[in-house]
């Protein structure tokens, strides 16, 4: 068991490591850019990898406040729903209102594995293994299909 700064330090040495590793991949566009911190450049729309003690995560996740537009941009994603999953070479969950740990209303399209532990270093080649692929796709993806949600900005 670890203290929750031992914890802190396992996960902020884990990101670290990956956006070393992420460092030298351009955006589809050519750009550089942050990988663990993705920007989308749309409020409440994110692309978020996650992993703690049983699994790991990728995740776009809407979090508009209002329901109503938090479900058009939802069926945005659903509008491009072939394009996606072509780009990732995979299916992915999809959920309209779920509730996240906070208790907050939010969308997600996202693919979870387990079991990984962000604090098992011998998990981590596992876990960069996930994440690297499919926040490249994202971006991928994202380069093309921004362009759809324009009117909900």
């Amino acid at each position: 068991m670890y203290t929750r700064e031992q914890a802190s330090q396992l996960r902020q040495a884990f990101w670290t490591a990956f956006g070393q590793y992420m460092a030298p991949v351009l955006s589809a566009e050519g750009l550089k850019v942050n990988w663990p911190n993705y920007k989308t450049g749309f409020k409440n729309v994110y692309f978020r990898m996650q992993a703690d003690k049983k699994t790991a995560s990728i995740a776009i996740e809407i979090t508009h406040p209002d329901p109503e537009l938090q479900e058009m941009f939802f069926e945005q994603f659903q509008a491009l729903k072939t394009l996606l999953h072509e780009t990732l070479e995979e299916e992915w969950t999809w959920e309209l209102h779920a509730t996240d740990e906070y208790g907050k209303t939010i969308s997600r399209i996202y693919k979870e594995i387990g079991p990984v532990s962000i604090f098992n270093k011998e998990d981590w080649p596992q876990l960069i293994s996930f994440f690297k692929p499919r926040i490249i796709a994202l971006d991928a993806f994202w380069t093309d299909a921004q362009y759809s949600f324009e009117e909900l900005r």
